[in-house]
């Protein structure tokens, strides 16, 4: 159900507008009319802002330089940044805040939070995921990177794949395996090791839009400390999954407001277009809202959860396959409304993860871009395959499907 605003949380609502007011330039009209030069710029200062006023990560604890919300608060400081057009972290922060961040907060010993987690905050350690590797994607306990103790040091040898932004990164969260004679899901440890090292090369892999935001990560005797370890040793699965569990549940509350936006920018485009009038349009449209529609209803589900006191579990991988599903199906029907022009957008493409940037033109280019994003999101965090297997067996209860014969 939807959530009820008390009196403290329009206070805290009222809070949050006039930090907005005050902090963003004059004439601002959001993030999404600067170009990727501008807005990286943009983004670094606005960080130093956030981290300044304790509003870059809003559910840690504020001894580690949060700021201790509530999440309903955190839902109305979304709603507040999506409505002023303003970025609610850094390029990295997904990985550092969101991911990484929230699992030492989970799993880590008192003196890794003491560590790691202000470095974080003040964006003096910046991170990036070391999951996927060229022969373990989907089937990502079959990992072969490997890793071994020496004295006070774990070396670090294989390879990583699709590693986003660790071209901008100093550190990496790096699922390895530590003992080989282990079944697949255990002997696997959660490392976090240093990326500015002679063992670890990064190379770039261009995508389709020309931008290279993937990358390849290989380790060669790459070193880090024995106490870099988050959880137990070859236990690192348990680790990985929590993980997963914030990178797809955290935002379920928060994402549909971005989505809401996205869809509204859409029929201002079919109007525009002059397709509105098209009744197979105009049915796609209505199909599309009612989709939004549930999307906000789970988050609202996801948000009581966490008012309960729950954590992240495998139900957030249903989620996670409605919105990658929802945002194909949103961004194929923006390509249609703009037909013949979207084979040949004017401009660049932009390969935002949402079309709505506030600021940004409501073109064939954003879209386009968005529209490229899209297909990712059913790959990334988990295939919309994987996502199924975890509902259905872990939340469902079915049975698991059959193992091939062994010859």
């Amino acid at each position: 159900m939807d959530p009820t605003y008390s009196e403290e949380a329009e206070e805290f609502r009222t809070r949050i507008q006039t930090f907005l007011k005050e902090n963003l330039p004059d004439g601002w009209t959001g993030i999404g009319a600067l170009d990727r030069e501008d807005a990286e710029v943009f983004q670094t200062e606005w960080r130093q802002k956030l981290a300044a006023n304790s509003l870059l990560a809003p559910a840690w604890p504020t001894e580690f330089g949060g700021g201790g919300m509530s999440e309903l608060e955190q839902v109305i400081l979304a709603e507040e940044f999506q409505r002023a057009g303003a970025p609610t972290g850094g390029m990295n922060d997904a990985f550092s805040i969101q991911m990484v961040g929230n699992t030492i907060l989970h799993w880590g010993t008192p003196e890794q939070k003491e560590h790691f987690l202000p470095r974080i905050i003040s964006g003096e350690d910046v991170w990036c995921q070391g999951y996927s590797e060229p022969n373990a994607g989907s089937d990502l306990a079959s990992l072969g990177c490997k890793a071994m103790l020496d004295g006070d040091e774990w070396v670090i040898n294989g390879q990583k794949i699709w590693t986003s932004a660790g071209m901008t990164a100093n550190w990496i969260f790096v699922l390895c395996r530590t003992d080989p004679d282990a079944a697949k899901h255990r002997g696997i440890s959660f490392l976090l090791c240093p990326m500015e090292q002679d063992g670890v090369e990064v190379r770039p892999i261009e995508m389709l839009s020309r931008d290279a935001d993937f990358n390849e990560t290989f380790f060669t005797d790459a070193r880090t400390h024995k106490d870099n370890v988050i959880g137990e040793v070859n236990g690192g699965w348990a680790v990985a999954m929590t993980l997963l569990g914030y990178e797809r549940g955290e935002a379920a509350a928060t994402m549909p407001i971005m989505f809401r936006a996205e869809y509204d920018k859409l029929v201002a485009l079919a109007q525009e277009k002059g397709r509105n009038d098209d009744p197979v349009i105009r049915d796609r449209l209505a199909a599309l809202y009612c989709e939004v529609e549930i999307m906000r209803l789970l988050g609202m589900q996801t948000l009581t959860k966490f008012l309960n006191g729950q954590h992240p579990g495998p139900s957030e991988s249903t989620f996670k396959l409605y919105w990658s599903e929802y945002h194909k199906r949103i961004t194929e029907l923006a390509v249609d409304i703009l037909g013949p022009e979207a084979m040949i957008p004017d401009g660049i493409a932009k390969t935002s993860f949402h079309a709505d940037l506030p600021g940004a033109a409501n073109d064939a280019a954003s879209w386009v871009g968005t529209f490229y994003n899209a297909r990712a999101g059913t790959i990334y965090a988990g295939t919309s395959q994987v996502q199924r297997n975890i509902v259905g067996e872990m939340v469902l209860g079915l049975p698991k499907e059959p193992k091939p014969a062994k010859a």
